[in-house]
């Protein structure tokens, strides 16, 4: 069951029903057993991975909380830390190391005697993982309470809107969530389910769509034109931005109308001036995982550094990123891709802005369409990595003919017509929230006919010219 099935259509209903007429005191026990229905028409034997998490996940932050000896707290803490990560190493990394080790070895004509395995990736580990290690180092750090009811940390780890994708949450937003008496809020209601009504456009509508004709193209690189390749790859940011930013936001939307909070995952990235600004509007709830759990702890321990400790954090913090992404030296290349250019702005940073504050540049458009065009084509070809592609030889032959061979474009005409209605779309309205966020409103405009027709038109695009075979969602693989 996944938010585009018709399932959930049924589901999710449902359980706001259910939710609502039950007592107070049992709506958390009914979304536990809700969350973990939901994950076994997902993944039935992968359920027992994540009672496993959750069960490690408990225990060793209670035991962490009634150990007094620092010494001895450390090492719970880190066998806590192993255990959890345990799972994740094994399913997502085994055969990559394996692999690595063998090809190693082969060139000094020694063998690997471990045999490829091939284990398909439960789905949402990497995402729950996180979220309990999270857990795991707020206690430690006592930031947090251990909570002492098992039922709340499950329905912490296995919560149905974010199981799969995330966005990555904390304890200490989710915990009191979960035990407080919520009534029924309209307001929030009416904006989880505007959230989730945007959230299916840019799923169904932009990125579906999108995937038709990008998957045409980078599933036959070698027959198509360095010109089409860079289209491709200039599309390929807008194609995630509307499958992870969409799931995101049906996330945020279904919890909304359970009267419980999220923290939002993106922030209109493509209006972004730099890549650190960039990194601080895309995949919100994992850039703050990693800057306060990796990037902070490694910045401080380096301060002394100064300026290359943080150029020394920034490189690791997103090798980690990389490395989380996916196992393949793709995905580490582009982590390192990330932590090169953010070194490189932090490094230059001061010469920035001296320049723009002596010419007054932030005040000009031109200016700042300039460094948004530029932020956003770094990302674009670091996404030739980062997904685009499965293999370095195929990611480095796209790039060779995207600058040496300039033949015809490929044009699928409807699908590309479908795809840039959707895209203007998006973006007018990013535009609209970005510089006029009190103008313009549509979804939350007072008069009723305005409001209903937004409603209505959206949901005639997205049945018309929506995509709904388009498969699972791409962070699913994550």
């Amino acid at each position: 069951m996944v938010f585009t099935s018709f399932n959930f259509l049924i589901f999710f209903p449902a359980v706001i029903v259910i939710y609502y007429i039950l007592p107070k005191n049992f709506r958390w026990v009914f979304l536990l057993v809700a969350s973990y229905f939901f994950y076994i028409n997902i993944s039935p034997v992968y359920t027992l991975l994540l009672a496993g998490v959750t069960t490690v996940t408990y225990l060793f932050t209670r035991w962490i909380e009634k150990t007094e000896t620092e010494k001895k707290k450390k090492l719970i803490f880190l066998l806590g830390i192993i255990l959890t990560l345990f799972p994740l190493f094994f399913f997502k990394y085994f055969d990559f190391l394996n692999q690595s080790i063998f090809a190693l070895l082969s060139v000094f004509g020694l063998r690997w005697p471990l045999p490829k395995l091939g284990l398909l990736l439960p789905v949402g580990i990497s995402f729950y993982t996180f979220m309990a290690l999270g857990y795991l180092i707020d206690v430690y750090n006592e930031n947090i309470e251990a909570e002492k009811n098992p039922g709340i940390v499950a329905l912490f780890l296995s919560f149905f809107p974010i199981v799969l994708s995330g966005p990555i949450e904390r304890a200490g937003n989710m915990f009191s969530q979960f035990k407080a008496k919520t009534i029924f809020n309209y307001k929030k209601a009416v904006k989880g389910l505007q959230l989730i009504l945007w959230g299916y456009f840019m799923k169904l509508v932009i990125a579906d769509r999108l995937a038709i004709y990008l998957s045409a193209i980078f599933s036959n690189s070698e027959h198509h034109s360095g010109t089409s390749l860079l289209f491709a790859t200039l599309l390929y940011p807008i194609q995630v931005y509307g499958d992870l930013g969409g799931y995101s936001l049906i996330a945020i939307g279904c919890a909304n109308v359970m009267g419980i909070d999220i923290i939002p995952n993106f922030k209109r990235p493509f209006f972004s001036t730099s890549m650190s600004e960039f990194w601080r509007r895309w995949h919100l709830s994992l850039i703050t995982w990693l800057i306060d759990y990796v990037y902070t702890p490694i910045s401080f321990s380096l301060r002394k550094f100064k300026v290359w400790g943080i150029v020394i954090a920034l490189m690791l913090t997103f090798f980690i990123s990389g490395v989380w992404h996916g196992a393949a030296l793709t995905f580490i290349i582009w982590g390192l891709i990330q932590g090169a250019v953010l070194s490189i702005d932090a490094l230059l940073r001061g010469k920035r802005v001296n320049i723009e504050n002596r010419y007054a540049l932030k005040n000009k458009w031109w200016y700042t369409l300039f460094c948004c065009m530029i932020t956003y084509v770094i990302f674009a070809f670091s996404l030739i990595f980062g997904g685009a592609v499965d293999s370095v030889s195929k990611t480095l032959e796209i790039i060779g003919k995207i600058f040496t061979d300039s033949q015809s474009l490929f044009i699928d005409d409807s699908t590309l017509v479908y795809s840039f209605t959707g895209i203007i779309l998006l973006f007018l309205s990013d535009f609209r929230d970005e510089f006029f966020p009190d103008k313009f409103k549509l979804f939350e405009n007072e008069n009723i006919l305005i409001r209903w027709g937004a409603y209505l038109s959206i949901s005639i695009l997205i049945i018309l010219i929506g995509v709904f075979n388009g498969g699972q969602f791409i962070y699913f693989q994550f």
